[in-house]
């Protein structure tokens, strides 16, 4: 890892930013392209945090409110209700059968009391998912401002584009040491199971 990052270890945990219908299946206007490499990257890391992981999920508000409002008329087709299959976790329904807690959220950000609770307040929060343009870095910041260690995964992560991708990970990298950009096989090289 780069920044000279230390083992990942027990006080770590697996966040899964996002892993919904929204952002994989087209023809949703918000289907990541690489949406199947960061599944396939969140999948080799899971094993290795069995008991520590938590996925996020994004609904729309039901009534928005304030630059929500002028948001959701670029974009109508995500206001619907929370129940709405746009907004399942299915690619990952087994994790969250298997009892992973889900942190739901109606904004892009998902660091807040919930999700410090659902992780036990780990020091260390290894980030996966989508967009890494939006909702993974959100999150990575507000939870590097709280003082938690970050690590962004990126073979785990997927933009709206690849330069978008990129682009959020070169971002994140100007905030070393509190976020750092890895990869799974960093990560899984030095997890402590």
């Amino acid at each position: 890892m780069s920044g000279g990052a230390d083992v990942v270890g027990t006080d770590a945990a697996l966040v899964v930013i996002d892993m919904q219908d929204v952002f994989a299946v087209p023809p949703s206007p918000w289907a990541s392209p690489d949406y199947p490499r960061a599944l396939a990257g969140t999948r080799r890391l899971l094993p290795a945090f069995t008991g520590r992981t938590v996925l996020t999920r994004y609904v729309a508000p039901a009534v928005p409110d304030g630059a929500w409002r002028a948001y959701f008329d670029q974009w109508p087709f995500a206001l619907v209700p929370q129940d709405d299959p746009l907004y399942e976790i299915t690619d990952l329904a087994d994790v969250v059968a298997g009892g992973a807690p889900v942190v739901t959220r109606t904004t892009f950000g998902k660091w807040g009391p919930e999700l410090a609770a659902a992780t036990r307040d780990a020091g260390t929060l290894v980030l996966a998912g989508v967009a890494t343009d939006c909702c993974v870095i959100s999150t990575a910041l507000a939870a590097a401002d709280a003082g938690r260690r970050v690590l962004v995964v990126d073979d785990a992560c997927a933009g709206s584009t690849p330069e978008n991708h990129e682009r959020a990970l070169e971002i994140m990298r100007l905030y070393a040491p509190l976020i750092e950009v890895t990869t799974v096989a960093e990560v899984l090289g030095t997890a402590v199971h």
